[in-house]
């Protein structure tokens, strides 16, 4: 039952505050050293007495909470410092707001949220949360972007978001707690190294995580294809354990905390706090104090500067603690308002952690990145290799790839498929016993271009996929039979399930291809005219609507009058009767895609067999991916054209097990075949042909002979009604003689020429395919 407030006990004889620290910790033995350092160096002064309780938690937030009440309740403390864990801070919150006595705190972080809740509630320490930032860096820097995180039973939230920002992605997150036996930590490893990702952040306590290194190191898990990054809990320790990792040459990276340690207050501090500590504390391997010894030396004066002069408790001491501002052992020691924080450090080491102790690399410092020191003049980078000089042999170099790589002894196993209708794109050839002996084609060169722009080794072999199902084919990565599918795979959503894409090496889309003609030459009546073919249309026009004129004008007002109106309409006639057609195929066409049915629909496995169903009439169009399409066209040449619009879908690219860190770079190696060229090289190579195997030119006009057919019909029925119209009119015999042998002549003239033209074409066509044989003449 909480007795007094923080008013009720003022104790007239000086200033008294409480602590809360777990001294069986190297954190809480730390702190308390430096806390009672500041003590005595406070009263040397000579302004006000500084008296301290300190209580011990034991890490217990229930030990907390009691220390608390018994802090305030018989020790009548005007504010208390600490605890250490945000949970013992949760138990002890409540309590200080309720008695308004201000508490703080000397956790990690404090959540945003708890000042609102608690006022009295105050963040002592600079939010290690900044950190966060950048061991995100570090990650970029390394070009890892896939990370498994390690936390103990903590809010991880920031860290997780600030792998995101710099784009990240968080393979999984695995739950350690002080009290995880050997065992267990064997079987959470056993699973990490299986999986192909070997970024692992550790943000654990320190006795947890060199029980979890050294059992890593065990199992082999430390080598130079493994990346461990480690948080403040560990890395601001770390001069007090010489042997974080038992034996390990490529060392763990680390984010420390930076404050002036070369200065002559904390040098003095140090001389002062080796000699009780040793003394104290006889069984640690290090009396070096490090940051939480800082921390906790400069919360003391905090509270002493702001209590000094007049007794101040309650809402009066809130308001002066948060207007201190001097510069402390750890830093600026300065206060944000409205969230009761402390500001947050903007400045890190990076260290080298390994069995020999540990090893400075440079600095890291938010809104500029990584440098060499720290000073005004400090050139900055953000990438961590700018400080690589810094780095010793031993250290973890950004070339590791951070996951499991492939060796010559286990390379990337390439799932293909080993019955694709286009050998184009895949082509496998089989030996007499039906094994795969080699592999070809526009997508397997285009892979093997691909690893030879990766900056470092995979070696991978190609294993032939004999089923046709190419959705069994991408499974096989997910039931992890292969590493990785390369062919003519399309990227479906149902397909990523069990795989991740590439970028499409290919053109995205779905095309519809029909034939070019639809029966014979002589009734193709869309493609583009000869000159003369043009000429001869007009004329036949013109002929066409005068014989309209001539037979209706005698019955229609409208056909009469002068001279220039009968032209008019003599030519108005003609080319009315040829724009009144209409060529609707291709929008009937398009309905009938859009509502088709399954009974319509044939499957194919080959180019050839679609041009076979073609010609047997069997289908009328098809639809292929935009690659196959090119493909097809290349092959076929002018027989057929694509038409409608192109539906987008996935293309063609390679897929890797889901969240693979490999696909990053390949993407940007699959980037680099395409920007310098290679892509195009190798698509005129297997896809388009240096020379069309059909006769036809594709650039070729229709002459007058494609439309002999409709030009006999339409001036043949013409002709017949100019004639019936002249026996009706009772012209005389000499007229009708005169005219008819007018026509007789036109059609003989007709036929004569069109004989001509069809002899000097044929002769043509035998020059252009006469073979060249030795000693004789090219031209037939």
């Amino acid at each position: 039952m909480l007795k007094k407030t923080a008013a009720e006990g003022v104790h007239a004889e000086g200033i008294v505050i409480g602590a809360i620290i777990d001294m069986s910790s190297r954190i809480g033995k730390e702190q308390r050293a430096a806390m009672e350092i500041a003590v005595e160096d406070f009263n040397g002064t000579g302004n006000q007495t500084l008296v301290l309780h300190i209580k011990d938690s034991q890490r217990d937030p229930v030990r907390a909470a009691l220390a608390a009440m018994d802090l305030i309740n018989n020790q009548q403390v005007q504010a208390i410092l600490g605890p250490q864990t945000w949970e013992e801070v949760l138990s002890v919150s409540e309590i200080s707001s309720q008695t308004q006595v201000p508490i703080l705190s000397l956790a990690d972080a404090t959540p945003r949220w708890a000042s609102e809740r608690w006022p009295y509630l105050l963040q002592a320490s600079p939010n290690k949360q900044e950190q966060m930032k950048a061991i995100a860096a570090v990650v970029q820097s390394g070009n890892w972007h896939q990370v498994t995180v390690i936390y103990e039973d903590t809010d991880s939230s920031f860290l997780y978001n600030s792998l995101r920002d710099v784009g990240v992605g968080v393979i999984k997150g695995v739950v350690l707690s002080t009290f995880s036996s050997t065992t267990a930590l064997s079987e959470h490893l056993g699973k990490l190294k299986r999986e192909q990702n070997r970024v692992f952040v550790v943000h654990l306590s320190l006795p947890l995580a060199v029980r979890l290194f050294e059992k890593a190191n065990e199992m082999k898990m430390m080598g130079k294809d493994y990346v461990w990054i480690a948080t403040s809990p560990v890395t601001s320790l770390v001069h007090s354990n010489a042997s974080i990792i038992s034996s390990s040459k490529q060392g763990i990276i680390g984010v420390k905390s930076c404050f002036p340690e070369g200065g002559h207050p904390f040098r003095k501090l140090r001389q002062r706090f080796e000699g009780g500590f040793s003394i104290e504390n006889p069984k640690d391997d290090s009396n070096e104090p490090g940051i939480y010894a800082a921390e906790a030396y400069d919360a003391v004066w905090t509270l002493a500067v702001a209590v000094n002069g007049s007794n101040r408790v309650g809402q009066e001491l809130l308001g002066k603690i948060l207007q201190v501002d001097f510069n402390g052992l750890s830093g600026k020691v300065q206060f944000i308002k409205f969230i009761n924080e402390r500001a947050p450090a903007d400045k890190f080491h990076i260290i080298n952690i390994t069995e020999k102790g540990y090893k400075e690399l440079g600095f890291w410092s938010k809104g500029l990145g990584f440098s060499k020191t720290i000073h005004e003049n400090s050139i900055c980078s953000s990438c961590m290799t700018a400080s690589e000089q810094a780095l010793t042999p031993e250290a973890p170099r950004h070339n590791s790839r951070g996951w499991r790589i492939a060796t010559s002894a286990n390379p990337l196993r390439v799932g293909v498929p080993g019955k694709s209708g286009y050998r184009e794109f895949v082509n496998v050839t089989y030996d007499h016993l039906g094994n795969s002996v080699s592999f070809s084609g526009f997508a397997i060169k285009v892979f093997n271009e691909t690893i030879k722009r990766l900056p470092f080794d995979l070696p991978y072999e190609f294993i032939a996929f004999n089923n046709s199902s190419y959705d069994e084919l991408v499974k096989q990565i997910y039931l992890k039979k292969y590493d990785a599918v390369v062919g003519d795979v399309v990227l479906l959503a149902k397909r990523y399930q069990y795989a991740e894409f590439t970028n499409p090496y290919t053109e995205t889309g779905l095309m519809l291809i029909v034939p070019a003609v639809s029966g014979r030459r002589e009734w193709s009546f869309i493609t583009p005219f000869t000159k003369s073919m043009w000429v001869l249309i007009a004329v036949i026009t013109v002929y066409n609507g005068f014989i309209i004129w001539l037979i209706e004008r005698n019955h229609c007002p409208t056909l009469k009058g002068s001279m220039l109106h009968q032209i008019g309409i003599v030519l108005w006639l003609a080319f009315n009767t040829l724009f009144s057609l209409h060529g609707s195929y291709l929008q009937r066409y398009l309905v009938d895609v859009l509502r088709f049915k399954t009974q319509n629909i044939k499957n194919y496995s080959t180019l050839d067999a679609y041009a076979q169903a073609f010609k047997n009439k069997d289908i009328t169009a098809v639809f292929l991916e935009v690659p196959l399409a090119k493909l097809f066209l290349a092959k076929y040449c002018h027989r057929f054209v694509s038409v409608g619009p192109t539906y987008k879908l996935g293309g063609f690219g390679f897929a890797f097990p889901r969240g693979s860190p490999l696909l990053p770079s390949i993407d940007e190696a699959l980037l680099n075949v395409s920007e310098s060229g290679t892509l195009l090289e190798l698509e005129k190579r297997f896809i388009t042909p240096a020379k069309c195997p059909e006769v036809e030119d594709e650039n070729q006009s229709l002459s007058p002979d494609s439309f002999g057919t409709l030009f006999i019909l339409t001036t043949g029925t013409s002709t017949i009604s100019l004639a019936i119209y002249i026996f009706s009119r009772g012209i005389s015999m000499v007229g009708y003689k005169i005219t008819w042998r007018l026509v007789l002549a036109a059609m003989r003239y007709w036929v004569c020429q069109k004989q001509i033209t069809r002899r000097f074409s044929n002769a043509e066509i035998s020059v252009n395919f006469a073979p060249h044989a030795p000693g004789t003449q090219s031209l037939v």
